[in-house]
């Protein structure tokens, strides 16, 4: 297998489901279970939650099973319900899909083509830009800013230069994790073509003090918003994801066909929105592990795109790749590099004791003191 194919797309090829396991976060102020002993090496590399559905999650998925031989149509409509009540949106502007690659997938099909490009940043998540290429689309790569964050203006520009279906823009970004402010995404809505739709994955959004522009979706038909609750909800292997969008999108992407919903992730999704804790536990258990670790490796020399996500990038200062199978000949499997910056790689945030195995790694394959 390619393997600088990118995780979503290396999961629709394959068909690998990828459970996410490990013991939830506790509430502030409860002791932290321990850890399970490592059985295998420490995987830094897909963006997974280090931390799994969180325990009411694990336990409202669980008690789903004996019903599970029922499509509980009614379970959907709750988590639709609890998810647009916290979102401010009407019910009618969402729809829920196994993952948020599902929608993406779809966009690519319905809005680009030979007549209809794509815009995207360089680097981002490749699978969009990789499902339009195969359909025929121009794919016009837009390298990020000087400080890693989306080049908006530069993607406008390139939108206007001929007929566009889509512009893409992951907030924050995969892989560098960085951020576009509400101020730039709404001069992008403004200043792109009437007739070019803007997809704003919004996958890792939980792990920022970023607002979300979902809201916008009840007053704009040229807005798709993805959510996921894959990355911080930590229910990679339990596939679940919400596109957000005017009606008549939501019909085009529902007229490539419809499946219900695996009940097990709908009774975990369900606990994690009704869980006004989690959010903020993760988010900042994420940031405190993120930032320790690029204070780190800042301090031995290696620079970092800021980040607001769960994941970050660090240049290693030699070939990415090769760093990277150093790293997992040491026991740390991390990500990939990007062909505009190949002495980059991508490293997913995992527990504390993960990052302090990642530090040793690290330290060791970059001759560094640990």
């Amino acid at each position: 297998m390619n393997l600088s194919a990118s995780r979503r797309h290396v999961l629709q090829l394959a068909g690998v489901g990828l459970v996410a396991a490990g013991s939830g976060l506790p509430r502030l102020g409860q002791a932290q279970p321990a850890a399970a002993p490592a059985t295998g090496p420490v995987l830094l590399n897909f963006n997974e939650c280090p931390y799994g559905p969180s325990p009411a999650a694990q336990q409202a998925a669980r008690d789903s099973i004996a019903g599970s031989g029922r499509y509980q149509f009614a379970l959907a409509g709750q988590v639709r319900d609890a998810f647009v009540a916290q979102a401010g949106i009407p019910a009618g502007h969402v729809r829920l899909y196994p993952g948020s690659s599902e929608p993406l997938n779809r966009a690519a099909t319905l809005w680009t083509g030979p007549q209809a490009a794509l815009v995207v940043a360089d680097p981002t998540f490749e699978t969009l830009g990789d499902m339009a290429a195969a359909r025929g689309a121009q794919v016009q790569k837009m390298p990020l800013r000087n400080d890693g964050a989306h080049d908006l203006r530069a993607m406008a520009a390139a939108a206007h230069s001929q007929p566009t279906g889509l512009i893409y823009v992951c907030n924050p970004n995969n892989p560098t994790g960085s951020i576009s402010p509400p101020a730039e995404l709404a001069w992008l809505l403004a200043n792109k073509p009437s007739a070019t739709r803007v997809l704003l994955d919004e996958a890792y959004l939980q792990y920022s003090d970023q607002p979300s522009l979902i809201a916008q979706v009840a007053q704009r038909d040229d807005l798709i918003v993805l959510r996921t609750f894959s990355k911080l909800y930590g229910m990679a292997g339990l596939r679940l994801g919400v596109a957000a969008a005017h009606p008549d999108r939501l019909r085009e992407l529902a007229s490539l066909g419809e499946n219900p919903l695996p009940v097990p992730a709908l009774a975990a999704a369900l606990a994690s929105l009704q869980d006004p804790q989690l959010i903020a536990q993760r988010r900042l258990q994420n940031a405190k592990v993120r930032q320790a670790t690029i204070a780190w490796l800042g301090k031995r020399g290696f620079s970092c795109v800021p980040s607001e996500a769960n994941c970050f990038v660090v240049n290693v200062q030699r070939d990415g790749n090769a760093f990277a199978k150093a790293m997992a000949d040491n026991g740390v499997v991390i990500g990939r590099s990007w062909p505009i910056w190949p002495q980059r790689v991508r490293v997913t945030v995992g527990t504390e004791e993960e990052m302090a195995a990642f530090r040793q790694a690290f330290a060791k394959v970059a001759g560094v003191p640990a």
